[in-house]
C-alpha cells in the first residue's frame, strides 16, 4: 500500500479517534496553513541532512517525542535544560545519557525562525519531526495535529514516575500507558512498534543476561542463540554502553519485522518480548496481527500517533512559543534564533 493511501486512510480515522477531543485541544494539521506554510518541509529538508550523517536520527527524534508526551503531555518540557528554577526532565533516568537529537532539534528551530519568527512552537517540532522521521525510513505518513505551545516548566519527577522502565512488566506498561490516557493493548503494542528501528545500551537489558528477576539466571524468553550473541556483546560487568540493534534483521527500517522478532523470542528488551511471551496477554494477539499485516500495523501505528500526539497540549494562551528550545523565552533572547544561541545553550 502506497505512502498516499495510508495518509488516506489515517486521516478517516482521525475524525473518528479524536472528534470531541480534538477540537477541544484547538489542534489541527493546517494550524500553520497561513503563519508558515513550509513548516514541514523545512523541518523535513533539516531531518533529511541529518539522516546522511547518522542513521539513527530517526528513532531518536520519535523517542524525544515519545518521552515528552508522557510527562505533563506533549509540551516539549523534555527540551529544557536545567536552570535555578528547572531541573531539566533530560537528567531522568528514561533520559539521561540516552535521549539525543537536541542539536537536531535546534537545527530545526533555528531554520523555523529564519523563516517564521516566533510562530512554530517546540512541542509541534517534536511531534512534526517525529512523523517524518517515520516516513524517511519506510514507515507510513499521517496528518498531524499542530497547534501545541510549550511549557515553561519541566518535571523530573514526574519523567521519572511516568516513563517505562527497561524492566517492567507487562502490567506495569499496560498501567502507565493508562494513566497518561492510551490503552494498554493496541496503543502499547502499536507504539511499541517505533523499536522496529533504533539501538539500545546494554545496560538495559543486560539483567536478561545473567540474572532476571534476582534468580541469576538469563531470561527463559530470550532465544539462546540472541543470549550467546548479546552475552559476547555485553559481558558481565562490562560497559553498559555499548550499542545493538533494537531490530536485529532491518535496524534502520520502519518495517513489522519487530513483531516477528518477538514471535522468535528474539525481542531485544524485556519490555518488548512482555507483548509477546506474558501468557493469556491480550496483547499476543495483536503481535500475531502486526507480523502477519504491515498495514494494519502502520495504520495502528499512525492513529496512536495522533492520539499520543493529542496528550494535554497546551493551546490558546497557554504556555509560549519558545525562541529557544532549550529555555524559556525573556533574558533578552531575540526572536531570531542564531548559531550564537544554539552554542550557548548546549
Amino acid at each position: 500500500m502506497s505512502s498516499f493511501r495510508y495518509q488516506f486512510v489515517v486521516a478517516l480515522f482521525f475524525g473518528i479517534v479524536l472528534e470531541g477531543s480534538l477540537s477541544q485541544a484547538q489542534l489541527s494539521p493546517t494550524f500553520y496553513a497561513a503563519t508558515c506554510p513550509f513548516a514541514s518541509n523545512i523541518i523535513r529538508g533539516v531531518l533529511f541532512r541529518a539522516f546522511r550523517s547518522d542513521p539513527r536520527i530517526g528513532a531518536s527524534l520519535i523517542r524525544l517525542h515519545f518521552h515528552d508526551c508522557f510527562v505533563q503531555g506533549c509540551d516539549a518540557s523534555l527540551l529544557l535544560d536545567s536552570t535555578s528554577t528547572i531541573d531539566s526532565e533530560k537528567g531522568a533516568f528514561g533520559n539521561n545519557n540516552t535521549a539525543r537529537g537536541f542539536e537536531v532539534v535546534d537545527q530545526m528551530k533555528a531554520a523555523l525562525e529564519m523563516a517564521c519568527p516566533g510562530i512554530v512552537s517546540c512541542a509541534d517540532i517534536l511531534a512534526i519531526a517525529a512523523e517524518e522521521s517515520v516516513f524517511l525510513s519506510g514507515g507510513p505518513s499521517w496528518p498531524v495535529p499542530v497547534g501545541r505551545r510549550d511549557s515553561t516548566t519541566a518535571n523530573r519527577t514526574l519523567a521519572n514516575q511516568n516513563l517505562p522502565g527497561p524492566t517492567e512488566t507487562l502490567d506495569g506498561l499496560k498501567a502507565k500507558f493508562q494513566n497518561v490516557g492510551l490503552n494498554g493493548n493496541t496503543d502499547l503494542v502499536a507504539l511499541s512498534g517505533a523499536h522496529t528501528f533504533g539501538r539500545a545500551q546494554c545496560r538495559f537489558f543486560s539483567h536478561r543476561l545473567y540474572n532476571f528477576n534476582n534468580t541469576n539466571l538469563p531470561d527463559p524468553t530470550l532465544d539462546t542463540t540472541l543470549l550467546q550473541q548479546l552475552q559476547a556483546l555485553c559481558p558481565q560487568g562490562g560497559n553498559g554502553s555499548v550499542l545493538t540493534n533494537l531490530d536485529a534483521s532491518t535496524p534502520d527500517a520502519f518495517d513489522n519485522d519487530y513483531f516477528t522478532l518477538l514471535q522468535q523470542k528474539k525481542g531485544l528488551l524485556q519490555t518488548d518480548q512482555e507483548l509477546f511471551s506474558t501468557p493469556g496477554a491480550d496483547t499476543v494477539d495483536i503481535v500475531n496481527l502486526y507480523s502477519s499485516n504491515q498495514g494494519a500495523f502502520f495504520q495502528s501505528f499512525a492513529v496512536s500517533m495522533i492520539r499520543m500526539g493529542n496528550l494535554s497540549p497546551l493551546t490558546g494562551s497557554q504556555g509560549e512559543v519558545r525562541l529557544n528550545c532549550r529555555r524559556v523565552n525573556g533574558n533578552g533572547i531575540s526572536s531570531v534564533f542564531n548559531g550564537d544561541d544554539m552554542v550557548s545553550s548546549m
